[in-house]
């Protein structure tokens, strides 16, 4: 399993969000954000796993990016939020971290999953 798992629930329509592409970045310096993998949520919402397959964590700043925008856009809804950038600070990196998205179109909230 990927050290870092997300899936993204469209709270407007209740179900999983399908084909939205997601990156996973790390930061390298403040500002500076270096491009790890990408991936798309299928058809539960889920990116089974990101390309290409992540390396084991480090300690660590990371960033998932959600393309929001082209998903509402592609079900022909406006939207507030282009992109969904999540932040998280990774401190003990042999742990697993999942990173739910309760998504619509004007708002989003996101939590630890497990």
């Amino acid at each position: 399993m990927s050290p870092i798992t997300t899936h993204v629930l469209d709270i407007a329509r209740g179900r999983p969000a399908r084909g939205i592409a997601v990156t996973l970045q790390i930061a390298r310096a403040p500002d500076r954000w270096t491009e790890l993998a990408r991936g798309t949520t299928g058809d539960d919402g889920r990116v089974e796993q990101f390309d290409p397959p992540l390396a084991p964590l480090e300690t660590a700043v990371y960033r998932l990016r959600f393309a929001t925008g082209a998903y509402f856009a592609a079900l022909g809804v406006g939207a507030f939020y282009p992109e969904v950038s999540v932040v998280l600070q990774i401190d003990d990196p042999d742990q697993h971290y999942h990173v739910p998205l309760l998504l619509s179109p004007f708002g989003y909230s996101t939590y630890r999953g497990s």
